[in-house]
């Protein structure tokens, strides 16, 4: 992935442009090059096997481009024009799409309201950060903190070996740092930046069992 930011400096609003654009990419590289091979597979004439393989390949790969691409567009793009609010059952069917399989499961707890764009946008960031912390699948639950224009959100992470990046709580801080800020680190900090823009503060941190990304 290109992009990098000098060390120690905030990236500008071109750069930061540019690292998201490349996180999005690296995520959506994988199931789309499988959609490839497996049309490569077909163009060969295969036997009957292959052909069933290839066929099942291309719809599970166009299915998690699909889930990346609908969640990125929340997650990162500009979804409608300043000011505009977004549908948290929306955000809840992205985030479902993207991160459930048959090892990690959703608890969401938080009602179905419009909200400004840039704090569904930190909640799913929020999401993108827990699953993190569990790589071989868990549970994630979902829970709203205050309400009104200070909601804020509690994302807690159960699972086998569950462990918190240790690159990311620095990043959240959306500070310089003595770290270069590239396409690997721009997701954490991009989150440390919405919740300074929605009034809020945003930490990583183990709590028992549990892993919990808090915005509050």
């Amino acid at each position: 992935m290109s992009g990098t930011s000098s060390p120690g400096l905030v990236p500008d609003a071109l750069e930061l442009a540019a690292l998201l654009c490349s996180r999005v990419c690296h995520d959506l590289i994988s199931p789309v090059g499988a959609i490839v091979n497996g049309l490569e597979v077909l163009d060969d004439n295969p036997k009957p096997e292959d052909r069933e393989f290839a066929l099942d390949l291309i719809r599970k790969s166009a299915k998690t481009a699909s889930a990346r691409l609908q969640f990125c567009r929340l997650a990162f793009g500009a979804a409608g024009s300043a000011g505009a609010q977004i549908d948290t059952g929306d955000a809840e069917k992205v985030a479902r799409g993207l991160i459930e399989d048959e090892k990690t499961k959703i608890s969401w707890n938080l009602p179905r309201i419009l909200l400004g764009k840039n704090r569904v946008k930190l909640l799913l960031n929020m999401l993108l950060l827990a699953a993190q912390a569990i790589p071989r699948g868990g549970q994630l639950t979902v829970d709203p903190v205050g309400e009104g224009d200070k909601l804020g959100f509690r994302v807690s992470v159960t699972g086998l070996n569950a462990k918190i990046p240790q690159s990311i709580p620095p990043l959240l801080a959306a500070t310089p740092s003595d770290h270069a800020i590239d396409a690997h680190a721009i997701q954490p900090f991009y989150t440390g930046m919405l919740a300074k823009n929605c009034g809020l503060s945003v930490s990583m941190a183990s709590e028992g069992e549990a892993i919990v990304v808090a915005a509050k």
